[in-house]
């Protein structure tokens, strides 16, 4: 057995250990790595179920004179561990304690009690409490307002009221933590219901209780009967204090009736309620939050008595001279100065909040550490991210230490930046500086991966919250369904949430949004209507933006009535229209091509009191710009500055894309300019410039800027390589598509289905079907997911060049791996057939598609239409052109020119006229191939002047000539110049009209084709001397001297 000193020793070295936690701590997460398992965890999430110890009772001989003395120890050690978060190792603390058979006495259980509810531990209260009964310790009204306030923080109110009704020992602070709890679930009449008790029971209605149930109602949007309520209770004689009319304020101000708020303040004035400082720090604040900073500004003004302007321009200018008095005594405080600085962090440039933050200095307060958070905030919006990890060093000279939102927010911004050492670097100085690995850094690390495509290390950092101990909750589970649910992880999503479930983690609003979100992007928007009326079921009321996601869904997907549906039910539920609802109108307009009535939609959601805000109108410059409406952009930039507000760095770009896809603007003059207006370039700029390089032709400007961009911190994103691999695939360099595609995998991405296609485009130039084939293994092999998308460009680079019995391979294999083939499989097919002028093979496809009940659109019929065209077999094609219309499928542009250029080849020229006249009648232009033939009829049959009268229709119609064009008209006037026995005069005109489109043809950059050449030679060289000018000719047009 051991001796009483040697329990010393043990309590001791229990010290010791939580002295070394924090650095422990530390080695611990880099020590090894971690594996996401699913859905298994090794730790548990609760820690405490049920309290056992290794040790024996009679391992350690204790006096009974020294037990008390003893517990007293464990209590304080255990309160020591719950303090630095360790909750495993306290519960381990408290089970030895009990193993030892000590039984604490009842303050000390209450601390404990107490210490385990702080610490967000609510579920082992209740365990912890029945434990002291069982000890035999009796206990008393604080214990029971513990256990009643665990079970309410829960939500397990039924428990909660049933402790309170079955118990005698109860009090008033009892009945107002049972109406709290009913208050903060939700249920605010649950709660006021439970008054008539208190009466009954002769338990006083207080201050305190009226000032719950105030806010009850105000959380659940009911403030004007919030307000009733207070009035009756004050007029039944409880008493009202500022506690009740700063709630009352804040409810008001939350549901933005700003005017109402405002007459409450001067209501309380006359009613010998003074407003304090926080009443109107409540005010400014709803004022920073509507973004309305001019009448916050006009807040600390007039009301906490700053320098007065014009006394007409304030707020309160209907109070008395008493009153304004005392508003002048009231002083701002450093959450006065912080509230509005935030804001400007939020809404205005870096050097207007940092002007605030001098003048906070000047007038004698000292920031903190949200004051300094904030600037950090604001400098890491600005991408500023070098000065905000100055300013955080500077904090510690200020002696303001950073605490988690400081650290979280630095490290938030670095991770969405693609920094993700420097994250953990800040991480490991966190740690090291005193701060502990707590939950919410945790979820801001693994939210951040997510959104850096780092979705492995997203898992493991999951992980280590569970072998750190940490509890997940409700943020941490909503962050990691989020992050699965913007992969497309569906079906690990719902794991998510059934774990949270089974863990009894109350999902929130946020969470649902996260998974129905996810449900939509994918296209699956009857899943995520169900998992709206699942949340409704669940008393989870949905708010504005779930309704914007559902309304956008359903515009992608073209369901205008089902969009205008739920827009309905939104309003039904009182939820009003806000910007990101404008923005989805706006987008949809956009992707209709319909921004012609966005000015009208401007009007009606004025009207509606809410007004563009700088999103709002980066998307009406970039819709007017993707119209080609140059000046309707460019008159949105006019009233932005009119309005004096500040462009953001997204506002910016949409400007710069849309100048940059126009040619009006220099790509170098880019980034100058933003460092004009006080922006940081993002990826987004980096990504529009290197896209402008590669229209311009200059790929090796585009591979500067990547460097460039990454030596100012600026990672690049997936659209940043699929840009530069389709840019170097274009223009053949492939060799350098190749080295940027490994850069790519070093950074962690993985080859997407739209670099597939890039790729075996640029191979199948070879028309090597080896070199193809194996490029795409290469791309499997680096992580390339096989699905639908790339089997069917596989398939289509391989049957374009002919290749099908290669293609027909890939469709075995294909539909082996349990992948569909599609109308676009089928469609490739087609036309492998039909390029390789295997027509019959190609109706076989046609068939077997038929079959497997897959219908066939219109590319699949002017494919189909473009292989018998070619054969010649154009009844045939007139055939199918019936079949085409019996199947509801209408002639487009493309349908017309393969018929009428079918019929013209065939010599069918009355068709072809017939059907030229069709077309251009239901508005479609033919193309440049298709006038080649109409104009090389009539030069055949030698009616060069209505060949001349079609080159100039084509010419009004926007299509532009190409050397086929050219050398079918030099052709047509040479030939007519040969006529034997011809005007002098006549032929001369002919031979003129050839030699001007010669020229014309060679200033255009064509070269003419060997009969052209030797027509022209024939026509104009001196007897005996043709081939010596049919030569020269040759020579003089390629060097384009002629």
């Amino acid at each position: 057995m051991l001796e009483v000193p040697s329990l010393c020793c043990f309590l001791c070295a229990e010290m010791m250990h939580l002295k070394n936690l924090q650095s422990k701590t530390l080695m611990l997460f880099f020590s090894s790595s971690r594996t996401f398992h699913r859905p298994h965890y090794k730790y548990p999430l609760i820690p405490i179920r049920r309290f056992s110890s290794p040790l024996h009772k009679d391992s350690i001989l204790i006096p009974p004179t020294k037990t008390h003395l003893y517990a007293s120890f464990f209590c304080t050690l255990i309160r020591l561990y719950l303090a630095c978060g360790r909750f495993c190792i306290s519960s381990h603390a408290f089970s030895r304690m009990r193993a030892l058979a000590l039984v604490p006495s009842l303050p000390l259980w209450n601390d404990l009690l107490y210490e385990f509810n702080a610490s967000g531990l609510v579920s082992q209260v209740k365990v912890l409490y029945s434990e002291m009964v069982l000890c035999g310790v009796v206990p008393n009204v604080f214990s029971v307002n513990v256990l009643v306030h665990s079970l309410c923080k829960v939500g397990d109110l039924g428990l909660a009221l049933g402790y309170l009704r079955s118990n005698h020992i109860f009090d008033h602070v009892t009945y107002n933590t049972v109406v709290w709890g009913f208050c903060k679930h939700g249920l605010a009449d649950q709660g006021f219901g439970l008054l008539s008790e208190m009466v009954k029971k002769g338990v006083c209605v207080d201050s305190v209780t009226c000032n719950i149930l105030v806010k009850g109602y105000c959380q659940v949007g009911l403030v004007q009967y919030a307000e009733w309520i207070m009035d009756n209770l004050v007029g039944g004689g409880v008493p009202l204090d500022v506690i009740g009319l700063n709630t009352l304020v804040d409810g008001y101000c939350e549901a933005g009736l700003m005017s109402r708020a405002l007459a409450l303040v001067e209501d309380g004035w006359k009613n010998g309620v003074k407003p304090d400082i926080v009443t109107y720090n409540t005010l400014l604040n709803a004022f920073c939050k509507r973004g309305d900073l001019v009448k916050a500004e006009s807040v600390i003004k007039e009301i906490l008595g700053f320098q007065r302007d014009d006394e007409e321009s304030g707020l309160l200018n209907d109070c008395d001279v008493e009153t304004r008095d005392e508003i002048r005594d009231l002083q701002p405080t450093v959450v006065t100065w912080t509230t509005l600085i935030a804001a400007y962090c939020k809404h205005r440039g870096i050097g207007e909040f940092l002007s605030l933050y001098e003048q906070m200095i000047v007038s004698g307060i000292m920031p903190d550490v949200v004051t300094c958070s904030s600037i950090l905030y604001g400098l890491c919006r600005h991408g500023k991210l070098t000065e905000a990890a100055l300013l955080l060093r500077e904090m510690y000279k200020m002696g303001v230490d950073p605490n988690h939102v400081s650290y979280t927010t630095i490290i938030n911004a670095l991770l969405n930046s693609g920094r993700v050492m420097e994250a953990f670097n800040h991480q490991s100085q966190m740690v090291v500086r005193g701060n502990s690995f707590d939950i919410v850094l945790c979820t801001t690390m693994m939210d951040g991966l997510f959104k850096a495509g780092k979705s492995k290390e997203a898992e493991e950092m999951f992980q280590s919250i569970l072998k750190l101990n940490l509890v997940p909750n409700c943020v941490m589970y909503s962050a990691l369904l989020d992050g699965y649910c913007k992969l497309g992880d569906m079906e690990f999503a719902e794991l998510v949430l059934q774990k949270m479930e089974k863990e009894h983690i109350l999902p929130n609003v946020i969470t649902f949004s996260s998974i129905i979100n996810g449900y939509a992007k994918k296209g699956m928007l009857n899943k995520a209507v169900d998992v709206l009326r699942m949340m409704i079921q669940m008393n989870i009321m949905p708010n504005a933006f779930v309704y914007a996601i559902l309304i956008d869904g359903y515009f992608r997907a073209g369901q205008q009535e089902a969009a205008a549906g739920f827009y309905k039910e939104m309003e039904s539920w009182g939820l009003e229209e806000n910007n990101i609802i404008f923005d989805i109108l706006l987008n949809n307009l956009k992707r209709s091509g319909s921004m012609k009535e966005a000015q009208s939609l401007i009007k009606d959601i004025r009207s509606k009191g809410i007004y563009p805000d700088v999103f709002n109108y980066s998307s009406l410059i970039d819709g007017y710009f993707k119209e080609g409406n140059e000046s309707a952009a460019l008159s949105i930039v006019q009233e932005m500055t009119e309005k004096n507000m500040q462009f953001d760095v997204v506002a910016y770009n949409a400007l710069v894309k849309g100048l940059l896809r126009l040619g009006k603007y220099e790509p170098k003059s880019v980034f100058s300019r933003m460092i004009e207006l006080d922006l940081t370039p993002d990826c987004v700029t980096y990504n529009s410039v290197i896209n402008t390089y590669f229209i311009q032709g200059k790929a090796e400007n585009a591979l500067d800027l990547l460097n460039e961009m990454k030596s100012y911190g600026v990672s690049p994103n997936m659209v940043t390589y699929n840009i530069l691999i389709g840019g170097l695939c274009k223009t053949g360099a492939i060799e350098k598509a190749m080295n940027v595609l490994n850069e790519m995998l070093v950074m962690g991405y993985v080859p997407t289905p739209i670099i597939h296609k890039f790729l075996l485009k640029a191979y199948s130039r070879s028309r090597n079907a080896n070199a193809i084939l194996q490029i795409h293994k290469k791309l499997v092999a680096m992580g390339l997911k096989l699905n639908q998308t790339v089997y069917n460009t596989l398939i289509t680079v391989l049957c374009r060049l002919g290749m099908t019995k290669k293609a027909n391979v890939v469709l075995r294999e294909m539909v082996t791996r349990g992948v569909s083939a599609d109308i676009v499989t089928y469609n490739a097919l087609i036309c492998g057939y039909c390029t390789g002028s295997h027509v019959e093979k190609a109706f076989n496809i046609y068939s077997q598609m038929l079959v497997d009940g897959i219908s066939p659109n219109i590319t699949t019929y002017n494919i189909l239409l473009g292989g018998l065209s070619t054969a010649g077999l154009m009844r045939d094609a007139d055939k199918l052109v019936s079949e085409m219309k019996e199947r509801g499928l209408v002639p487009n542009a493309t349908t017309y020119n393969v018929l009428v250029s079918g019929h013209g080849r065939v010599g069918n020229k009355r068709d072809s006229i017939k059907l030229y006249c069709e077309m251009v009648t239901k508005g479609f232009v033919p193309t440049t191939g298709t006038y080649n033939v109409l104009i090389h009829d009539y030069a055949k049959a030698g009616k060069m002047r209505q060949a001349r009268e079609l080159l100039n229709e084509m010419l009004t119609r926007g299509r532009i000539p190409n050397s086929s064009t050219y050398d079918i008209l030099i052709c047509g006037w040479c030939k007519l110049s040969y006529q034997p026995e011809m005007d002098r005069a006549l032929k001369l005109s002919y031979q003129i009209e050839a030699k001007k489109l010669l020229r014309e043809m060679c200033e255009k950059e064509h070269v003419p084709s060997e009969s052209t050449l030797l027509y022209i030679s024939s026509n104009f060289s001196i007897p005996g001397k043709r081939a010596d000018a049919k030569r020269l000719l040759k020579m003089f047009t390629q060097k384009k001297n002629l």
